[in-house]
């Protein structure tokens, strides 16, 4: 399999998940600039400014990944989809398309913090990822400081892998010990 036809939506009671689409850039720019603080320590890309201009590039550019099947970031939306609540994705970091493998990334915006919107969104992901999308395997990477992150993956049922120490430099500049947590179909 060298490309794919991706679903479109994955909607919930609660949120909607989708890929970001044009237009979507001062959406995309209000949920991460108000959320700075809260993300800068463990999101590298986080910044305190950004115009609407730029947003709207990281949407299309994100957009053109998805209709390549490169990458497929995805946003996650209020039930009606105009207000961004995070955003999330299926990244292929552990290899192509072929191998059917895809590490989940996610964030969420500051507000909507600490009310399980990310562990809904984690879930409903390996759901959506293991009955409409190809993927056999799907991989969850944290910091190891992160420990909001890692009780997401656990609340999920991710299984936890194992540690790679030292591996990367952090947002903050501080070497850092990567938590590795997977999922395979067969599993579920």
């Amino acid at each position: 399999m060298d490309t794919l036809i991706p679903p479109d939506r994955c909607t919930t009671d609660r949120f909607l998940i989708r890929s970001y689409e044009p237009g979507d850039g001062a959406a995309l720019r209000e949920a991460t600039v108000s959320s700075y603080e809260h993300l800068r320590r463990f999101m590298a890309w986080a910044r305190a400014e950004q115009s609407v201009e730029e947003a709207e590039a990281v949407v299309r550019q994100a957009r053109g990944r998805w209709l390549l099947a490169t990458d497929f970031t995805l946003g996650l939306f209020a039930p009606g989809g105009g207000e961004v609540w995070g955003g999330c994705g299926f990244h292929l970091r552990e290899g192509p398309l072929s191998e059917r493998v895809a590490e989940i990334g996610m964030w969420i915006r500051a507000s909507r913090a600490g009310q399980g919107l990310a562990t809904d969104a984690l879930r409903a992901l390996l759901r959506w990822g293991f009955t409409e999308w190809p993927w056999e395997r799907l991989s969850w990477r944290c910091d190891s400081r992160n420990l909001a992150s890692i009780r997401v993956a656990e609340k999920a049922g991710m299984r936890r892998e194992g540690v790679l120490v030292g591996n990367a430099i952090a947002a903050d500049g501080v070497r850092r010990d990567t938590v590795c947590f997977a999922l395979s179909r067969a599993e579920v």
